[in-house]
Order: structure tokens, then C-alpha cells, then sequence
């Protein structure tokens, strides 16, 4: 059975895994944002990290793995773990600040240079000039919102850019071993969030709905999502899979208009489809490394 599965996962083209896990990165965390009226944004955060780190245990038994786990391996599974922690926080701050797709087109800017380290072709080097005038135009929609949510957001955008190169990293021998290392890294993030989550997170265990909800959150936001970015970076490299994440500003701005009826401008819809056509200049080089096992990434 687990043969013929991961045999389809196979057949399964990445861009697709990615396509998922765009729609995912932005669904659950607008049904965070509603949820901020009953729970402050790091008690949700750790009710998602809480709930993904149960499932990937129930599923993949991480705590064989984290056993056997040499100190290198070790060693990049808690900063995986960590950097979940961190980001899943300044995230849930962000957005309960600024405009899901300020924070989106924020999130961007850390891996449009990742993109620029890796892509060497001229089309490839296109398609990234026509990609950063529509982040622009996405970021420039809001900018003069509240101070704090920026630096939330930047914190954010920094941290997302260490999970793209660790991910990869966790990837490096195809999507089943990434899937148990993350795996293993949610698993250890839910202890390191808890001092800044739980006591925010309590009115959930008070409100059976509440609860479901968080949980919910969590399926959406870590599970969904981080699986598939496991089963694309096995096999999309890391400058191509940087590049494709122009598509999350655009995600975020349409989840935010259909989830929380943020209506973008014409600015945002202009740098919408900058941002669409970029992706679709875009080709993976032939021969680009995929994983990090030099170290030069």
C-alpha cells in the first residue's frame, strides 16, 4: 500500500503539490483571523502548532525517527522546529494587524532572493523582473498601516525564507523523508511555543467549538500546506520553488477577498497579474541542484 502510494505521489507533477499548498498557506490562516475575536493571535498559533504536531504523530510516529536520529539530522530538525515556532507566531501577529495580502506580499521578498541567488538562465532572470514590480504593487497597496504589524511581518518574511532553505534541506532524499523530518520538527515546536501560546490559547479548551476550530486551523495551515512543500521541494529546485512563491501574495489576496472580504485595489489586482505572468515565464534549469549537500545555497 505505502508502495503504490508513494508510486502516485510520484506521477503527481511538484508544480501541482505547490498549487495545494498555495490555496492552503493563506485558507487556514484567514480562518485564523476570525478566530482572534475569541483567541489572541500566539493562542491560536499554538493550537495550530499543537494540532499539527498530534497528527504527524499519530501518522508518521516521529519519535522512532528523532531516536535514530544521528546529531546533524538531530541538529536540522530542531532548527526546523524552532524556526515553526518563531514563524507561526510572528505570523498569527502580523495578520491580526495588516491585510492578509500586505503580509503575503511581505512574506515574498525573503524568497524573491533566494530566487535571484539560484536562477542563472535569462528567461529564468525575466521572469523574476517582471515578478518584483508586482510584489511592489501588492506592498505598496497597504503600507501605511500600523508600524508594529511590519515589523511583525519582516520578522516573518526572514523566517520564511530560513524555512524555504531548511525545507529543502529536509527534502534532500525525496518526499517520504522530508515528510518524516518535518514531522519530527512540528513535533518538537509545540513545546518550544507553549510558554508564549498556551496561556492564550485556554479559552479553546473551554468551548468544545472553539477547540475543533483551532484544530481545524492546524489541518489547514501546517499539515496540508507543509506536506506538500516537502513533496515539491523534493524535486523542484530551490531557486525554482523560491520563484513560484510569487503566487502567494495573489493567494492572499484572493482567500482575503472570499474568506474576509478584503477587497484588493486596482493596484493589488495590476500586481496580481504581474505576479501571474512571471510564474508563467518561468522554467526549472536543467541541472540546478536540489538540495544543499555542499552547503552552497
Amino acid at each position: 500500500m505505502r508502495a503504490t502510494s508513494a508510486t502516485f505521489a510520484d506521477r503527481v507533477p511538484p508544480q501541482a503539490y505547490f498549487a495545494v499548498s498555495a490555496v492552503f498557506h493563506y485558507l487556514g490562516p484567514s480562518c485564523a483571523v476570525l478566530l482572534f475575536a475569541a483567541i489572541e493571535p500566539l493562542g491560536v498559533a499554538w493550537l495550530r502548532i499543537a494540532s499539527a504536531a498530534l497528527i504527524f504523530a499519530l501518522w508518521r510516529r516521529p519519535f522512532a525517527y528523532l531516536r535514530r536520529a544521528g546529531g546533524r539530522e538531530l541538529g536540522l530538525i530542531l532548527a526546523m522546529a524552532a524556526t515553526l515556532a518563531a514563524m507561526n507566531g510572528v505570523f498569527y501577529l502580523a495578520i491580526a494587524r495588516l491585510p492578509l495580502a500586505t503580509v503575503g506580499a511581505i512574506e515574498f521578498l525573503g524568497p524573491i532572493v533566494l530566487a535571484a541567488w539560484g536562477l542563472r538562465s535569462r528567461r529564468n532572470l525575466v521572469a523574476l523582473a517582471v515578478t518584483i514590480p508586482g510584489i511592489q504593487m501588492l506592498t505598496n497597496a497597504h503600507w501605511a498601516m500600523e508600524p508594529l504589524g511590519y515589523v511583525y511581518a519582516f520578522a516573518n518574511c526572514a523566517l520564511f525564507a530560513l524555512y524555504i532553505v531548511l525545507g529543502h534541506r529536509l527534502a534532500r532524499d525525496g518526499g517520504k523523508g522530508g515528510i518524516d523530518r518535518l514531522a519530527a520538527a512540528m513535533l518538537l515546536a509545540a513545546p518550544m511555543a507553549l510558554p508564549f501560546g498556551l496561556g492564550q490559547a485556554l479559552p479553546a479548551f473551554g468551548d468544545p467549538r472553539l477547540l475543533a476550530a483551532g484544530i481545524g486551523v492546524g489541518v489547514l495551515s501546517s499539515v496540508s500546506p507543509y506536506v506538500c512543500d516537502q513533496l515539491a521541494m523534493a524535486r523542484l529546485p530551490r531557486a525554482s520553488f523560491a520563484l513560484m512563491l510569487a503566487l502567494l501574495p495573489a493567494t492572499a489576496t484572493l482567500i482575503g477577498v472570499l474568506v474576509l472580504r478584503q477587497m484588493p485595489s486596482g493596484a493589488e489586482i495590476a500586481g496580481i497579474a504581474l505576479v501571474a505572468a512571471g510564474i508563467g515565464l518561468h522554467r526549472p534549469e536543467s541541472g540546478a541542484e536540489r538540495g544543499p549537500p555542499t552547503g552552497r545555497r
